[in-house]
This record gives structure tokens, sequence and C-alpha cells, in this order.
């Protein structure tokens, strides 16, 4: 007769097993997502390009001032407004006076979010641990190296500082989420 240790780890296994392969599933389907937000964008600038070459040449100029750019929608500043967050798997832009957080998509925003919160509360920097464990994530280090590469990309693009190895605060000057300034 099997022990109980015995079908309790079988039923973890299996558990396991299900687990992992639901995760495979969903980044295969987050894959083959991106790759259809691109072929659309392609398919959305190809028309563009058409209506403009097609356009009379007296409204060309009339045209071509309605036609918003791939990324959307302008602000008077040229950054894309705040309803147009940038799509999953797009690059961080350089941050510039005047960039909202709102131009990352929505996992950077998260860390922008989780790092300017703790400054709001006056809290110190935060670690990646503690952003998994915020998120909810498990903290186990394929989740904490991911959100460190991305705080680290971050850093480079003048989001947010690492004033110690592992601890991030919001960059000088780097505006918090939807601030814009």
């Amino acid at each position: 007769m099997p022990s109980i240790i015995g079908l309790l780890e079988q039923q973890e296994h299996a558990a396991r097993r299900r687990v992992d392969g639901l995760r495979e599933e969903a980044d295969r389907v987050q894959a083959e997502l991106a790759a259809a937000e691109e072929e659309l964008r392609e398919w959305l600038i190809a028309r563009r390009r058409v209506d403009t070459v097609l356009a009379p040449a007296g409204a060309a100029g009339a045209a071509g001032a309605g036609v918003q750019d791939a990324a959307g929608p302008r602000e008077a500043g040229g950054w894309p407004t705040s309803r147009d967050a940038a799509r999953p798997k797009s690059q961080v832009p350089v941050w510039r006076a005047g960039m909202a957080s709102s131009v990352l998509s929505v996992d950077y925003q998260r860390i922008v979010q989780a790092v300017a919160d703790r400054a709001r509360l006056e809290q110190g920097p935060v670690t990646c641990q503690e952003m998994a464990a915020g998120f909810g994530m498990d903290v186990v280090p394929a989740r904490v190296e991911a959100l460190r590469s991305k705080a680290k990309r971050l850093v480079a693009r003048g989001w947010l500082a690492e004033p110690t190895p592992g601890q991030f605060t919001l960059a000088p000057g780097a505006a918090g989420p939807g601030d814009g300034s």
C-alpha cells in the first residue's frame, strides 16, 4: 500500500506538470499575440501610406495633418498620450523631461509605480524580491531575475536609479506614474 506522502507527491507532481503546461501555452499565446499586433501595425502603416500617395495633390497636406503615426496620437510635446500605453514587449524609451510613465508597457509601468509608491511613502529603495511579493508573484529566482532585468533596463533608460546594487528608486527628475513632469 502506497504511503500518504507518496500519494501527495504524486498529486503535487501532476499539478506541477499542469501548471508548467499552462505556462508554456500562455507564453505561446502571448508570442502569437505580439506577432499579430506587429502585423496589424504594419498593415495600418501601409494603408496610411497608400492613402497619402493616392490623396489629391492639394489634399495631401490636409490629409497628412489628420493622419497619426503608428504610435498613435501625440501630445503637444511629441510624446504619446496617456491613453496610448506602449504594447507589451515594446522597447523602453529613454526618459526625457515631460515624459509620463504611461508611454511604458504595463509591466514597466507596474515597476515604476511600485518604486514611486515606495518613494511617496518615504520607505526608501525597493528590491526586486519586494516587488515580486507585492505583485503577488512567486518569489522564485526566475521571477525575481525577470523583474531585475526590467528594472535594470529602466535604470539604463533613465526612469529609475540604483543607488546600491539591487535597490531601486526613481531617477532624479523622472516622473512618477502619470505625472508627466
